[in-house]
């Protein structure tokens, strides 16, 4: 095959051709619908095949993203639409991958975005994988899914037992974690055609979408369909029960003054009137217990039948590689964007555990044993840093020593920060590794954390980062040529764990005081 043949931008997918575009060293192929546009009676339904096209389709711009309010500090181009139509996937291959399952297929990585389960797109600056595909010789896919009151609340409780409504048509639970397994099994069957080794894949996902991994490692229909996974600043025990979403639908059928015997009149409202009521019930429920999310998967449907951490302990869980951790400053980010997902003061960290005593009696007085172990607390941030640790880090080291016990791990965290960010107090925040992971920092004079110098810096800590991924990506221990220091497997023994700074270094169990003292329980609520 020449490379002519190779480097062809039209692809045949299970639906229909698509024409792609050349981005520098990469083709690249945008806005691919990998289901059918989820409106009408499809709302609040499990995902559906779209149909076929007939005429070769354009797929050289990003598709619609799923409807939210846009915060400017999402950095995407503000050409991309929103639409209910977002179930779109997006692809980068280096140049020469062959349309066709050979020998020479490359390794996939499949991004799921975060955002709490409301906000984000593919779209974001932060996630261009031509970087990823371009050096790391790999297929990146990153993908769309449902958001918000449309893809995290579940309406299922309003629906019978065979998935029939009571009062018209039915509810599918979880259906933006369905959204991401559909968009797997699309990589599955039509990845070879872009060059991509369908037998070997690596999810990978940050905040929501981290979270969004470990479901998927949790639950049964995604079985096969990745073959390694990393976890970045994943709340991994957000995850309810069914009691608990179904007094959730019932508040919002409150806010948007539907009946539950009208539950249909849902599929007739305007995606932006259900956005803006869902960020009501969002402040609503995460001031009323501080530390919980309003939007999340719920437990105990065919996706996820049971709570993830308690499917990794029991080694329930697909016993594939894991690269698994958190950023040092999570929680300064929501103290900037002043958001209420979670709890930075001393007062709401104390009604924090007040409400997970109320939930389950055999936490009481947790908290105090826990604050204890912050020897600053209530001062200075401290507050912030138990949240940090109750929303992110504790759930991540209870996650990590679960699945080591079965499989092959890996836990860092990240705490390289520009001189700006460490200057203001921000430090290593909440998202701030995705630049380093992709190689996406903006142009040089146009990004704001570099203001104060420290570009250079970031490079070299980015091309480490990348180094890592890429190799484990590639079904390698997580060391490479640019990123030579052995990261060495997590173990309850040693706790072994990569901090990447300026330099890297492997600390074994950091901060042990505060480990012991949150113990091994998980602080969640049903």
């Amino acid at each position: 095959m020449t490379l002519v043949e190779q480097e062809t931008l039209v692809r045949h997918t299970t639906a229909g051709a698509v024409r792609g575009a050349r981005e520098g060293g990469v083709l690249s192929w945008k806005g691919i619908p990998f289901a059918a546009a989820p409106i009408g009676d499809r709302r609040f339904r499990r995902p559906t095949a779209p149909a076929p096209w007939a005429e070769l389709r354009d797929a050289t711009r990003f598709g619609p993203m799923a409807p939210q309010r846009v915060l400017r500090s999402m950095d995407v181009d503000p050409g991309i639409p929103i639409s209910e139509d977002c179930l779109s996937l997006n692809i980068w291959a280096p140049r020469g991958a062959a349309p066709a399952n050979t020998i020479d297929a490359k390794p996939v990585m499949v991004w799921i975005h975060g955002g709490g389960y409301f906000q984000g797109s593919t779209g974001q600056r932060y996630y261009d994988a031509r970087h990823l595909a371009e050096n790391g010789d790999v297929v990146a896919v990153s993908i769309n899914y449902r958001l918000g009151v449309l893809g995290f609340v579940d309406f299922s409780s309003f629906s019978s037992s065979d998935g029939a409504s009571s009062f018209g048509h039915g509810f599918d639970s979880n259906v933006g974690l369905r959204d991401q397994i559909f968009a797997l099994e699309w990589v599955r069957d039509n990845i070879a055609r872009f060059g991509g080794d369908p037998g070997n894949v690596t999810l990978f996902g940050e905040s929501a979408g981290g979270a969004s991994v470990i479901a998927l490692m949790a639950s049964p229909l995604a079985t096969g369909l990745f073959h390694r996974a990393i976890a970045q600043s994943a709340p991994v025990t957000s995850v309810y029960g069914q009691p608990r979403a179904a007094s959730v639908a019932r508040r919002f059928l409150e806010i948007v003054g539907i009946e539950s015997e009208e539950v249909q009149r849902l599929r007739d409202l305007d995606p932006l009137d259900l956005v803006d009521a869902g960020a009501e019930l969002v402040h609503e429920v995460s001031s009323q217990v501080p530390g919980t999310l309003a939007m999340a998967p719920v437990q105990g449907d065919d996706v996820l039948p049971d709570a993830p951490l308690t499917v990794f302990r029991e080694g329930r869980a697909p016993r594939i590689p894991l690269i698994i951790g958190t950023n040092h400053d999570e929680s300064s980010f929501f103290k900037l964007m002043r958001s209420p997902l979670l709890p930075i003061t001393t007062e709401s960290v104390e009604r924090m555990f007040t409400e997970i005593a109320a939930d389950r009696p055999e936490f009481e007085g947790v908290g105090k044993r826990i604050t204890g172990a912050y020897p600053a607390y209530p001062r200075r941030r401290t507050p912030a840093e138990v949240s940090r640790d109750a929303g992110f880090r504790m759930p991540s080291i209870w996650l990590a020593e679960a699945h080591s016990r079965f499989a092959p791990t890996w836990m860092y965290r990240f705490d390289h920060a520009t001189p700006l960010l460490r200057v203001t107090g921000i430090g290593a925040t909440h998202a701030a590794e995705l630049a380093y992971v992709f190689g996406s920092f903006a142009p040089r004079g146009k990004d704001i954390v570099f203001r104060l110098g420290g570009r250079p810096e970031a490079l070299r800590v980015s091309a480490r980062m990348q180094a890592r991924w890429l190799a484990f990506a590639h079904g390698r221990s997580p060391e490479a040529d640019a990123a030579p220091l052995e990261w060495p497997q997590y173990d309850e023994a040693g706790r072994r764990t990569l901090i990447i700074d300026r330099d890297d270094a492997v600390v074994d169990d950091p901060d042990p005081e505060i480990r012991e003292a949150w113990g091994p329980e998980v602080l969640s609520f049903r």
